[in-house]
């Protein structure tokens, strides 16, 4: 009889009671309405509001899509259609270039229509342009299918301001075609007067070729100017669609910036050279002058060194004050007694290419050669150099404690300089990198076990 009372009690409250049982379901109905409500106003990952509509997953099936806000969405959608119209454009922008060497340059030069000279004046640097976009598409698609592969429908791991400053190198033959553009159309327009199977030619091919979308030669020969001039608008759009705090939201930024400093540097060579035309103009700010600033340098230095454009890295650039003292004693009177004067000096690698994908590989060759170029400051519109380019495998680099404020740089058997920077600490960084430099390369590191971190005397009161 206990027994069978004692399950009965059991049974009717499970040894919990009226009253608990009652605030636990009055409990459990408040945590269902909070967890409700919190529903209703979770945030948007995207931008961190909270005026979400309540939707339940047969409304959106899609659980990531249904974190966002409606703006967060627009914008998603937005930047897709954006990365999307900047990839297919680049694919256009290749099949016009495929056209321009299968369908003009290549039938006119089996026909013997024009000489090589010839040929090379009205398409110029053709082929490092379509080498160019292969390379910078094959990329590109490469980041979208990947994206659809991993699941990502909006694109958002697609970073084209990453992509588009690893291929900055690319800015430089888009400089290099517009600048020969008005000379090319001028010698297709004589060639075309004088040759009258050329200009058979054309005609016919406008007319009955169907890959030409009845367009002539001109028309086709516009296409890299075109393409130069449509980069901003196409990553302004990107970066419009891209939030701030997207990863590649600042690379976006200066890749449009860089684009727009090498159109006003084309605009100013075309000015300086006579031309009537330009590309479109952008606002200048005293970034982008900078910038143009050193674009111009750095093909002054390139132009002096005649090395490739693909195997060249600018280590460092900028402005530092240079001095050549008459003797070795400086160093005992102190650098007062110097006379310096500014000059730009560019530090250029010469490196050997470990990878065709990218132009700027992310680990790079082995050193060949490394110089510094010495330029005044600009005077009549143009650079100057102060002499021929210092190559590093023949110099040595150091420094002394007396003077922590310069370095001296001397060049065996020639001549001594000494550098330094309004800024002791970028002296300091300047001069590691001339050493490290001047370490790698050149026999004399042998003879002297790359030297010790004293001042070196001028070649003519050494032993």
């Amino acid at each position: 009889a206990t027994q069978t009372k004692s399950a009965t009690v059991e049974r009717a409250d499970s040894g919990i009671g009226q009253m608990p049982a009652r605030k636990w379901r009055n409990r459990a109905s408040e945590t269902l309405s909070s967890l409700q409500a919190w529903e209703a106003h979770r945030p948007c990952t995207d931008c961190g509001e909270r005026d979400l509509p309540v939707e339940t997953d047969v409304q959106n099936c899609n659980q990531r899509r249904a974190d966002l806000c409606e703006k967060c969405r627009k914008r998603r959608t937005e930047r897709k259609e954006s990365v999307l119209e900047f990839v297919n454009t680049e694919a256009s922008y290749g099949e016009d270039l495929r056209i321009i060497k299968e369908e003009f340059y290549l039938p006119m030069q089996a026909a013997g229509l024009l000489s090589q000279e010839q040929l090379l004046g009205i398409f110029s640097n053709i082929q490092e342009l379509i080498d160019l976009n292969e390379n910078f598409l094959e990329i590109l698609q490469e980041e979208i299918d990947q994206a659809f592969d991993q699941g990502d429908d909006d694109l958002m791991t697609v970073c084209i301001g990453e992509i588009f400053l690893e291929f900055v190198n690319m800015l430089p033959a888009f400089q290099t075609y517009c600048l020969q553009q008005s000379s090319s159309v001028n010698m297709l327009n004589a060639l075309e007067k004088e040759k009258e199977l050329l200009r058979i030619f054309l005609n016919v091919s406008q007319n009955d070729n169907t890959a030409l979308r009845r367009m002539n030669l001109r028309s086709f020969l516009m296409a890299p100017l075109q393409r130069v001039t449509k980069y901003p608008l196409l990553l302004s759009r990107i970066i419009k669609a891209t939030t701030e705090y997207h990863p590649d939201h600042g690379s976006l930024r200066e890749a449009k910036s860089r684009i727009e400093s090498h159109l006003e540097h084309i605009n100013m060579k075309t000015k300086q050279e006579g031309n009537t035309w330009t590309l479109r103009s952008f606002r200048q700010d005293s970034k982008k002058k900078r910038e143009v600033i050193n674009i111009e340098m750095r093909e002054t230095a390139l132009k002096t060194v005649g090395w490739l454009r693909e195997e060249t890295r600018f280590v460092m650039e900028g402005s530092l004050q240079l001095a050549q003292p008459p003797d070795g004693q400086w160093v005992k009177k102190g650098s007062k007694t110097l006379k310096f004067q500014n000059m730009q000096v560019l530090l250029l690698v010469n490196m050997k290419r470990v990878s065709e994908s990218s132009l700027e590989s992310a680990e790079p060759g082995p050193v060949k050669d490394a110089v510094l170029v010495l330029i005044r400051d600009k005077n009549n519109g143009k650079f100057h150099l102060l002499r021929e380019p210092l190559r590093l495998s023949n110099c040595i680099v150091s420094t002394d404690p007396d003077c922590d404020d310069t370095f001296e740089l001397i060049e065996i058997r020639r001549e001594a300089f000494v550098f330094r920077d309004s800024d002791r600490a970028r002296t300091h960084h300047w001069f590691r990198q001339i050493r490290r430099y001047s370490r790698e390369l050149g026999s004399w590191k042998k003879r002297r076990n790359a030297l010790p971190n004293i001042m070196i005397s001028t070649p003519h009161t050494r032993p």
